[in-house]
């Protein structure tokens, strides 16, 4: 099934729900524009995705990828919104750990001669 993605801000966020089972979920309200008004949308963050909302609070501007999952239970059908990816705003990832892991990369690949960057006289290989 194709993935999605929407734009918004999130207006509550709610805390980590645990069933007996072990299965967690987190869920969240973003508000989206849709032509003049706006739409306020749930999402569910499931198992170990629920943490990805440790680092974000009401009023973050978020890009928000997610699936769409449809279930039935006893003659009655039900439609989640499953978030797998919570970027802020900007395009940025709200975990720190990400951030570090790609400026370490990007520090590593700064020494780099640039491959375009020869003397035209140069074969190029």
């Amino acid at each position: 099934m194709a993935a999605f993605e929407l734009q918004g801000k999130i207006i509550s966020i709610s805390d980590t729900q645990t069933f007996p089972s072990g299965f967690s979920k987190r869920e969240f309200v973003l508000e989206a524009m849709d032509g003049k008004y706006p739409q306020e949308i749930k999402f569910d963050c499931i198992k170990d995705k629920a943490s990805m909302l440790d680092n974000l609070s009401k009023g973050d501007e978020v890009i928000v990828h997610f699936n769409i999952r449809g279930s039935e239970h006893k003659g009655r059908h039900y439609v989640n919104l499953h978030a797998w990816k919570i970027l802020k705003g900007d395009g940025g990832d709200p975990d720190p750990a990400t951030n570090r892991a790609l400026s370490s990369l990007e520090a590593a690949f700064d020494n780099e001669p640039d491959p375009l960057d020869r003397n035209e006289d140069e074969p190029p290989f």
